[in-house]
């Protein structure tokens, strides 16, 4: 936290702040304090948005936004910070804007390049809190790891369909880390992501603004933080429970033997995917640069085909690529396409000549699935196929392959007309 000296609240600030200076442990002391402290939000996504406001609202001093994708249409129904008018335009300008109009006086800090190994000690070293706000495993295992080496607290929160979390992870006062809780990342497709889960807008408000409150009270020195302790929160029951959660003496990244890679933050250690799909920057050039991208992707699609090489439909791959693929459908010994999403992902959009089955129902419709042909599953990005394929190999339909990439690949490398969601 800052030391340096700063000039007296002016009448109209503190007029801001009135309800929560009378708050018991706020006081003028305790804005002060707000005013000094230095922030990072991580993700400006679905938590980061309501954590972002509520810090700036209570007068948090600096702010620090990392972010680098771009808004999406899909993601307003949850991501409050942000309005319609900014689709197709940069996440952290939509912040930037917003959060200068609710209050000029929090000094807001950019950080375009979002959160990376290679950026990540510099990024957090100028900060007192780092608010987790990230949607995929990688870059949460970096900011514990990262945050665990330098000695800052990690206010952490994270939801799937209508239950979430939240969790301080603090190892420089004996909380755990986020390897203390799931010592292997998950291989990427094993949990379903947002697209693919499905995500309950209401729910990443108060997973959110949790998550600024225990920043606050971090900051404040106040209350009881979720050090050591796990809240969950289940919507549908409205149930609230806290499970201790203990640091581990054996952890690889703040126990007593860390791992070299992890202590030095190897960025082999952080590859996956991310809940979206940063917008391609071809959807917010002009017209003519579309048109012109387009025929040259197209051009690019032709020579690409002659060259692509067409899965053995005997012994085919466990995925194959978006160009292998559509020779693969337009060949002679074409697979049965295989949509495994639901019904309302379909209806968006979906390749011509396709059989749906939903990811829950393979299993009992099995019989309905051929045995003398192969099968190219495919779904939004291509964790769920590739989990139908590894059922239906151990089912003895071993002709069958994973669409890498999903439906979204598809229409990015094809047909730009096609529905994104």
């Amino acid at each position: 936290m800052s030391t340096i000296p700063l000039p007296p609240f002016p009448p109209g600030e503190l007029a801001r702040y009135s309800r929560q200076l009378a708050l018991p442990g706020v006081g003028l002391d305790g804005q002060e304090k707000l005013r000094r402290a230095r922030v990072l939000v991580v993700g400006l996504g679905g938590l980061g948005s309501p954590a972002a406001l509520y810090l700036a609202a209570a007068g948090v001093g600096t702010l620090g936004l990392a972010e680098k994708d771009v808004l999406e249409i899909h993601n307003l129904h949850r991501q409050v910070l942000h309005a319609t008018p900014w689709v197709g335009i940069s996440k952290l300008a939509s912040a930037l804007d917003r959060l200068t109009n609710l209050n000029p006086s929090v000094i807001l800090r950019e950080h375009p390049a979002g959160l990376a190994p290679a950026n990540a000690l510099e990024l957090f070293a100028d900060y007192d809190v780092i608010l987790d706000g990230t949607d995929n495993f990688p870059a949460r295992y970096l900011a514990s790891d990262a945050a665990a080496k330098l000695g800052r607290p990690v206010v952490h929160g994270s939801i799937f369909q209508f239950e979430g979390q939240v969790t301080v992870l603090d190892p420089a006062r004996n909380a755990p880390c986020y390897r203390c809780l799931f010592p292997l990342m998950p291989e990427p497709g094993a949990i379903p992501n947002c697209a693919e889960a499905g995500v309950f807008g209401a729910l990443c408000g108060v997973i959110g603004s949790t998550m600024a409150l225990e920043a606050l009270k971090i900051i404040l020195g106040i209350g009881e933080p979720l050090r050591g302790q796990l809240l969950v929160f289940d919507s549908l029951g409205a149930n609230i429970r806290k499970v201790k959660i203990k640091r581990d003496p054996n952890c690889p990244c703040c126990g007593a033997q860390p791992d070299a890679r992890i202590v030095a933050l190897d960025p082999a250690l952080y590859v996956g995917g991310t809940c979206d799909v940063p917008e391609s920057p071809r959807r917010r050039s002009s017209n003519t640069n579309e048109r012109f991208l387009r025929d040259l992707r197209d051009l690019r699609g032709e020579t690409d085909r002659l060259r692509v090489t067409i899965p053995d439909s005997t012994n085919p791959p466990l995925e194959v690529d978006v160009r292998q693929a559509r020779a693969w459908i337009e060949s002679a010994s074409a697979p049965l396409v295989l949509d495994v999403r639901e019904p309302y992902e379909v209806a968006l959009c979906s390749l011509p000549g396709s059989l749906t089955i939903p990811l829950a129902q393979v299993a009992e419709r099995l019989n309905a699935l051929p045995r003398d042909r192969p099968i190219l599953t495919l779904c939004h990005h291509g964790g769920r196929s590739l989990q139908v394929v590894r059922f239906l190999r151990a089912k003895g339909l071993v002709r069958s392959s994973s669409l890498r990439g999903g439906i979204h690949e598809w229409a990015e490398t094809f047909d730009p007309s096609m529905p994104k969601y």
